[in-house]
């Protein structure tokens, strides 16, 4: 695929707009130099004839070259030859699958698109292009390329995003291996011992943790956002658990201490009862199966019997 389609993809087809689908350029006429040049080129009959006719046709300007200052006008010679073009798009597409034209754009100097609506209902809002061109002091058109692309309301796929942004918590599969990530912003060089190849011999110790055994440990920055995802979580002191609990998880005798910087505001939940069991959980947070709280019994003693005062005798009716 040439550049030309790669821009307007990158365009997502903004022009021609469905207000204007032939843009500002679908009538525009040849400039004066292209006009002289094909009426120099024509046979004797009809130079007379092409040039007056170019010269009849208002001008408008098309779009601006790359450079800022030249103005890019619309060739008529290309414009009119939407027959070309729809044959062209045909020959690859078929006739059933080719609507209306929509109008045509000058990309170049003697290079034109030409649009048509695609009738296709798998592809609702998208157009037929087809490019032409021509050499200059030819009359011969050209087909350049024919292609099928997305229009302002068109059903196209979502941006591509890679595999590392798309990734969510939950994802990941028993089959699933997750690449090494050499530059982790979360973890950092843990406490090893190096090899004797150097000029001295020394202990990497990290700033925050102790990691014996491992080659990194968590940053500051891993250790913060793990914080974070857990007080966020349903465990968490704002969670709906905890807003109803009576006690805290921190004076819960179900609760395991965990080792670091973040003993002092999470834990462990090693109740059965508890949704969050096998959960980090923060100490402010609570569940309705802590250690020390307890709910009002119900007795199980029986009620006591209830006289019916009325069941040795009968009732006497008395007038008032």
């Amino acid at each position: 695929m040439s550049s030309l389609f790669n821009e307007w993809l990158a365009r997502q087809t903004a022009q021609p707009n469905s207000a204007d689908p032939a843009g500002t350029t679908a009538t525009a006429a040849s400039d004066a130099e292209t006009a002289a040049s094909d009426a120099a080129a024509a046979p004797a009959d009809t130079s007379g004839t092409d040039a007056a006719t170019a010269s009849a046709k208002p001008a408008k300007s098309g779009r601006t070259a790359k450079s800022g200052t030249e103005k890019i006008v619309l060739d008529t010679q290309l414009a009119a030859a939407i027959d070309i073009a729809r044959s062209a798009i045909t020959e690859v597409a078929g006739t059933s699958v080719v609507g209306e034209h929509l109008g045509s754009v000058a990309e170049a100097t003697r290079l034109v698109t030409h649009y048509f609506v695609c009738t296709d209902p798998t592809y609702r809002g998208w157009r037929w292009v087809a490019v032409l061109a021509r050499a200059p002091r030819s009359k011969k058109v050209t087909v350049c390329e024919t292609a099928l692309l997305p229009g302002p309301d068109a059903l196209v796929a979502p941006e591509w995003v890679p595999w590392d942004q798309r990734l969510e918590p939950g994802d990941l599969t028993p089959r699933d291996t997750l690449p090494k990530l050499d530059r982790d912003p979360n973890l950092q060089p843990g406490f090893q011992q190096t090899e004797d190849n150097a000029a001295d011999n020394i202990d990497q110790i990290a700033n925050f943790e102790f990691g014996i055994g491992r080659e990194r440990v968590l940053s500051a920055d891993g250790i913060s956002a793990a914080a974070s995802r857990w007080a966020d979580s349903d465990a968490g002191p704002e969670g709906e658990f905890a807003s109803r609990a009576s006690a805290h998880c921190g004076s819960c005798g179900y609760l395991m201490p965990i080792a670091g910087s973040l003993r002092t505001k999470f834990g462990v939940c090693a109740s059965e009862w508890s949704p969050f069991d096998g959960r980090v959980v923060g100490l402010d947070s609570g569940c309705g199966a802590h250690s020390e709280t307890d709910a009002k019994k119900p007795s199980h003693e029986p009620a006591d019997a209830v006289v019916d005062d009325y069941a040795a005798g009968e009732l006497e009716y008395q007038e008032g």
